[in-house]
């Protein structure tokens, strides 16, 4: 047996190519499809329905959320509290969630236990009624939530900005106020779940030990669900395949004061692309070098250097239908002009001197190690596919990026720099005081 020398540091060696353990695809009768991978050492499965229900298809703000929210709160045969204890009783873990583009009905459960746990996911998705009184506890719960949550820099300028990028009658942009919660119907959140928790454009992700009777039972318990009448009100989205035209502002500085802030909350960004584009991967370096990781320029400046925040980073953001740039903060009120200055210095930096060697090294190795850690276990890989797949790519794209890292330079990305990170095209949010 080879004895290991524990005074020598061991080989390392850079990642060149990977490949990724594939989604494989069946399709229910009612043709939904179904990807599934099989990894893993457990005897456990989680499965996850993703309904085309989310922001960007609601007919009306908020509509989707409270549908989400309300799915399992009751059907015709259980109440909210049957389906938690059911739930509990089987040791499977539910979640729900909506997104910019879908909405998402998941569940962790052991194989042994799927069939009586699936059963329970069908008759939420078919069956649930929307119970009158737990519809009152939601809607006063969120409204206070956005009540409390409205005083918040950070939640308002989170909203403020996505309004100024996409424009308040995007789906993407619309800025949720108090009236909203006044106009949301019960009826409104239940025609909306009915039309769109169906088959049509609906895909089913498993991973973990997935076997043919775990295939079996999707097919038995979804695939009954049917095609839906089309969606009213669906003229409220519009089709931006590009990205262009939002009716959102093209740059410019924002003010939303409050007078009492003790903090202030900054927002810079502009459009950019979706997943798909050609320079999207090599974008994903330009920012971790800027602003994309705890050892960033931002944070090396702004919170290590000035001591301005706890925290800064940057973000390039991909949906289905858009992507945008966005630089984001929390600074004390008094150092916000400062703050801001200094973001733009390092923009600045980005565009006219080239990153070092040693340091793009460093970016390289953490970006690659981070890679490695997002496709660690079976439902990793499940969300590596459908990173994937909502944008209309296939795992060559994985390749891409990894090559794209190894291989960019310093002088391509201050080209990059200089062609996507104008600050005269950048807006610049400020919540609080300036």
């Amino acid at each position: 047996m080879e004895v290991v020398d524990r005074n020598k540091s061991p080989q390392v060696n850079q990642i060149k190519k990977i490949d990724l353990l594939r989604a494989s695809e069946t399709k229910l009768k009612n043709g939904i499809p179904v990807y599934h991978i099989k990894a893993g050492t457990q005897d456990l499965v989680k499965i996850e329905l993703l309904f085309p229900a989310g922001m960007w298809h609601q007919t009306y703000p908020l509509v989707g959320s409270a549908a989400s929210t309300m799915l399992n709160e009751g059907t015709s045969k259980r109440s909210a509290k049957e389906i938690s204890e059911m739930l509990d009783y089987y040791g499977a873990f539910l979640h729900t969630e909506i997104t910019h583009d879908f909405a998402v009905v998941g569940v962790h459960s052991l194989n042994k236990h799927l069939p009586h746990v699936l059963s329970v996911i069908e008759e939420l998705i078919s069956d649930s009624v929307f119970p009158q009184d737990e519809w009152d506890i939601y809607l006063q719960n969120k409204r206070q939530s956005f009540i409390v949550n409205n005083k918040k820099v950070s939640f308002v300028s989170r909203k403020k900005f996505a309004e100024l990028l996409f424009g308040n009658d995007h789906p993407y942009g619309h800025n949720v106020m108090e009236d909203d919660f006044d106009k949301l119907k019960k009826e409104d959140a239940y025609n909306f779940y009915k039309k769109t928790y169906t088959a049509k454009g609906t895909i089913i992700v498993a991973a973990g030990n997935v076997t043919d009777s775990t295939l079996k039972l999707i097919e038995k318990y979804f695939g009954c669900l049917p095609q839906p009448p089309p969606l009213e009100g669906a003229s409220r989205v519009k089709v931006l395949p590009n990205g262009e035209d939002l009716g959102g502002a093209s740059g410019g500085s924002f003010l939303e004061e409050k007078k009492d802030a003790l903090q202030s909350a900054i927002r810079i960004g502009k459009m950019l692309f979706t997943k798909p584009h050609p320079d999207y991967c090599a974008m994903q370096v330009v920012n971790t070098i800027f602003g994309g990781y705890f050892g960033s320029r931002l944070m090396a400046n702004i919170r290590e250097d000035k001591g301005y925040t706890y925290g800064i980073g940057s973000a390039v953001v991909s949906f289905s239908h858009a992507g945008y740039f966005t630089i984001s903060t929390e600074v004390g009120a008094e150092v916000t002009k400062d703050a801001i200055k200094e973001i733009y210095f390092e923009l600045s930096r980005m565009q006219t001197e080239k990153v070092s060697e040693s340091e793009l090294a460093l970016v390289r190795n953490y970006m690659l190690g981070a890679f490695l850690r997002s496709i660690d276990g079976p439902f990793a890989l499940a969300d590596r596919f459908k990173g994937i797949y909502f944008s209309g790519l296939d795992y060559d794209y994985y390749n891409t990026f990894i090559e794209t890292i190894r291989t960019i330079t310093p002088e391509k990305i201050m080209e990059l720099a200089n062609k996507y990170l104008k600050k005269e095209e950048m807006i610049e949010l400020v919540v609080g005081k300036k």
